[in-house]
């Protein structure tokens, strides 16, 4: 029998799969939807489920991966987060017209905000372009419960169908009474048809065909209906919402006194929206307000913009969360009552974002810059964006990207005449997801920069989760390992040298070397190889603990407190001098080669 357990909404998730006999499951990290992947791991291993599941190099990777099992008759999943999406975009617009033969979810957590993204996009619109039906969970529960949903719609369909939680339904945590877990009696059996699976551009015009009347379908499945959460009220106004602004519309009815004067419609499939709910709320009320996040996809079917409130009659803003207070008075003034007064946020801010202390990426900043003090740093997303702090990037767009505009940058130059020193940076799991393809294009068209891999051996920011190079995989299971070194190699590169940077003299050399080879022969790769500072998964060999103090050299100039940045070292005000805070101190020694007067010290020497 089943016990309540306390699950955080990505856990829940991850429960669901299991629970709902899928079979195979591939992700890559990204926030809010990174602990996703993990969480099946645990649950597939603390209940004996034999299952396939992977870290894959990228979200287009996972998503094939999966896929190919849901049209092999297995259930099957990929998670990843919003601009996850947009990686595995092509094979999921295909993946609509060819369907599935077992059930296929896609969870696409998206992160309105953003809180850790370069985008707020809403991944339902892509569904919408796909053609997919889309679930909207209101709580980690209900995303637990509406997996098993969606594997139904799914097979009932034979169509992928995308779960779309948010980062409040992946962060939140909910006491919830799990389903029993049994092990899938499903084996794989993939019927050759390549008038289906192969189809040629004829075939794709019928699989349209099909897909339309399957969306027509998907439109009238009970299951996934619209809810009144308050039956018998009746008015000439009716509240719809999907997602979490359902969650906080539902509590902000009842706070209002509003519970038994507005109906409140609950909508988890927003996309295709029922086509019966679409009649009824057009011929029952004579205004609509609509609160979802982030676009107004629900807005779009409705199609009536006279009646309907909403982010395309600006009574809803378009952008960031859909916060309770923000609800709140939403619908107060549709009601036409008074809100409770807003309180507003706490001015002024703590200390800003910055790399861990000791992190190894900010002393690879520190050379680069030392190296190239006027040079272009394109970088990439990962910890080391937080290099900006350092002024040691320029440019942040994409994963892989950095590659990319390095070249850019050099033919764009190339054409005015004079070439700066571009110094590009890449973290390792972001190399190997979307890093490769570029550099070749670079080695092939003669670009000539630095790009440094800085290689922590972890994917730090999304939670230290394995990459290619480290011979593990989920939830520990031992995999083959891919050189990097070799990689690099093979793409073309003549220049190929890995440093230390906890080691910042020799490190700085290498850098130097590495700029002088590009002005004149061609591409350079830096691997900037050392363990990220606070990845407890790693066993390796670290570097010695070096304890530092601040000598009376210290004249207070703060060019380490400015230009390095290390949250160990703090200007004091009253004596005008720099300390070491030893509570935060990592003794990684680095600062001792960074004070222009030789004023931080190791302590014994």
């Amino acid at each position: 029998m089943s016990e309540r357990k306390l699950l955080l909404g990505n856990d829940a998730m991850a429960h669901g799969l299991v629970e709902s006999g899928c079979s195979v499951v591939a992700s890559y990290p990204g926030t809010p939807a990174s602990e996703i992947l993990s969480g099946v791991a645990l649950w597939r291993e603390r209940y004996g489920v034999p299952m396939h599941v992977e870290w894959a190099v990228n979200e287009k990777v996972a998503f094939e991966i999966a896929y190919a099992a849901a049209q092999s008759g297995l259930r099957a999943a990929t998670a990843m987060k919003q601009v996850g999406l947009n990686v595995a975009s092509d094979p999921f617009m295909s993946a609509a017209y060819l369907g599935v033969t077992g059930g296929f979810v896609v969870i696409s957590a998206d992160d309105p905000g953003p809180h850790s993204s370069q985008t707020e996009q809403d991944s339902r619109l892509t569904a919408m372009s796909a053609k997919v039906p889309v679930l909207d969970p209101d709580s980690p529960n209900q995303a637990r419960e509406l997996i098993a949903a969606g594997f139904e719609l799914s097979e009932a369909f034979r169509v992928p169908v995308m779960l779309r939680p948010t980062t409040r339904v992946c962060h939140a945590n909910q006491d919830i009474l799990p389903g029993p877990v049994a092990p899938s009696e499903r084996t794989a059996a993939f019927v050759k048809d390549p008038t289906r699976w192969a189809a040629t551009p004829v075939f794709r015009h019928k699989l349209h065909l099909e897909l339309e009347e399957k969306l027509a379908g998907i439109a009238a499945w009970e299951p996934t209906a619209p809810r009144l959460l308050n039956p018998g009220v009746s008015s000439g106004k009716a509240l719809v919402a999907s997602g979490v602004a359902a969650a906080h519309a539902r509590e902000v009815l009842e706070d209002l006194g509003l519970r038994d004067v507005i109906p409140l419609w609950q909508v988890v499939q927003p996309y295709p929206l029922h086509t019966a709910f679409v009649e009824r709320l057009l011929a029952d009320y004579d205004e609509i307000l609509v609160l979802e996040e982030t676009t107004g996809v629900m807005e779009l079917q409705l199609a009536d913009r006279h009646r309907v409130k909403g982010k395309r009659s600006g009574f809803v803003p378009e952008v960031g969360e859909l916060s309770p207070e923000l609800v709140e008075r939403l619908v107060a003034a549709f009601a036409g009552i008074p809100a409770a007064p807003s309180v507003a946020p706490p001015t002024g801010g703590g200390r800003r974002p910055t790399l861990c202390p000791g992190c190894p990426h900010r002393a690879s900043f520190h050379a680069i810059k030392r190296a190239a003090p006027k040079g272009i740093y394109p970088s990439d997303i990962g910890c080391y964006t937080l290099g900006l702090n350092l002024g040691g990037v320029d440019t942040v767009l994409c994963m892989g990207a950095a590659v990319s505009q390095a070249a850019g940058f050099y033919h764009a130059y190339k054409l005015s005449g004079q070439v700066p020193d571009i110094v590009a940076t890449i973290g390792d799991s972001t190399f190997f997801h979307a890093g490769i393809p570029p550099l070749i294009d670079a080695v092939v068209q003669d670009a000539r920069f630095v790009l440094v891999i800085l290689d922590n051996a972890t994917t730090a920011m999304t939670g230290n989760q394995p990459t290619p190079a480290l011979g593990w995989g989920a939830g520990g299971v031992p995999t083959a390992t891919v050189d990097m070194e070799g990689l690099v190699k093979a793409c073309g590169v003549r220049f190929c040298r890995s440093g230390e940077p906890g080691n910042l003299p020799a490190f700085t050399a290498l850098m130097k070397e590495a700029v002088a080879f590009a002005r004149t022969d061609g591409l350079a790769v830096v691997i900037a190889r050392q363990p990220c500072v606070v990845d407890r998964t790693y066993t390796g060999e670290r570097p010695p603990k070096r304890a530092v103090r601040v000598s009376d050299a210290c004249n207070g100039c703060r060019f380490c407190t400015t230009q390095f940045e290390c949250p160990a070292l703090v200007y004091d005000e009253e004596t005008k001098r720099v300390v070491v805070d030893t509570l935060v101190c990592s003794k990684c020694g680095v600062c001792v080669d960074v004070c222009p007067r030789l004023a931080i010290e190791e302590v014994g020497k």
